[in-house]
């Protein structure tokens, strides 16, 4: 057996069937079957049930599924360590959906590289199923996300709340006629679907995270946003709070690998994001630096 195999394997546990593990690996959909039946050729087991709604596993596919995140793991941890830089002790990977670098993210690195200087920090952005994904192959070792699934291995810990309001650039201006309809995740989905009935057909969706404050500002529009992130914003008088209106709890998790190769360093960095988060949260990370 080989790392690519079990990365397969746990590709299509992730993913539900062979089609979406085929997009998780970039690989033939008839490729990623010949990697699988190799594998349980290998095993002397099936490691998968297929049917026209999906495959699930066995219960020798249960059983394989531990051991295939460890396989990977350690895989990855042992290329972390050896590629670890010149000068530095280990490597610590990061990663954050977009919203959270701007007023939070940023903050941490620049203060962890002060307290941990002997750490090489490598930081990564995107969506929370790639970030997540990584997560569980053990690429990455510590996330922050807005919507953290409880997978094996890994520990969520909630690290602040958020709200979501409604800003405008243009106060004077009807909401119905300049909304934008920023798409936060099915929670907010459903909750902006009970406050506003009359919103359910916006002309325009985003699902680009705080990218979208600057079309907010440039086009007169209005929308919701993290009020940590449009703050500075709202300061200045770029924007403003449209009043009587409700926002939403939108909170962020902490997710990291419950076994890391260096517990102090994983601890210095949890601790030390939980105390900037709560610096965001009371708004005093100094900008301009992060606004």
């Amino acid at each position: 057996m080989d790392i690519t195999q079990a990365k397969t394997f746990l590709a299509i546990v992730e993913g539900g069937n062979f089609l979406a593990a085929s997009k998780r690996v970039n690989a033939a959909q008839s490729t990623v079957s010949a990697r699988i039946k190799a594998l349980e050729e290998e095993l002397g087991k099936l490691l998968f049930t297929r049917s026209k709604a999906g495959c699930d596993l066995t219960p020798a596919g249960h059983q394989f599924y531990r051991y295939a995140r460890s396989l990977v793991r350690v895989w990855e941890e042992a290329k972390h360590q050896v590629a670890v830089p010149k000068g530095f002790d280990d490597t610590l990977i990061v990663g954050g959906q977009y919203s959270l670098w701007s007023r939070l993210l940023l903050g941490w690195t620049s203060a962890f590289r002060k307290i941990a200087p002997h750490v090489a920090v490598r930081c990564e952005i995107g969506m929370p199923q790639r970030l997540l994904r990584e997560m569980s192959e053990g690429v990455m070792d510590l996330a922050v996300v807005y919507s953290p699934e409880n997978r094996p291995g890994m520990i969520v810990e909630e690290l602040l709340e958020d709200r979501l309001i409604l800003v405008t650039s243009d106060p004077g201006a009807p909401i119905s006629q300049n909304y934008v309809f920023v798409d936060w995740g099915e929670a907010f989905r459903a909750s902006h679907a009970i406050a506003f009935p009359e919103l359910h057909n916006p002309g325009l969706t985003l699902d680009l995270g705080v990218l979208g404050i600057n079309l907010l500002i440039n086009q007169g529009a209005a929308g919701y946003f993290p009020e940590r992130t449009v703050q500075p914003h709202l300061d200045s008088g770029l924007l403003s709070i449209v009043p009587d209106t409700p926002d939403f709890s939108y909170p962020a998790y902490v997710v990291y690998q419950e076994e890391f190769s260096s517990p102090v360093i994983m601890k210095q960095a949890l601790d030390l994001l939980f105390r900037t988060a709560q610096k965001a949260v009371d708004g005093a990370l100094p900008p301009p630096f992060w606004a």
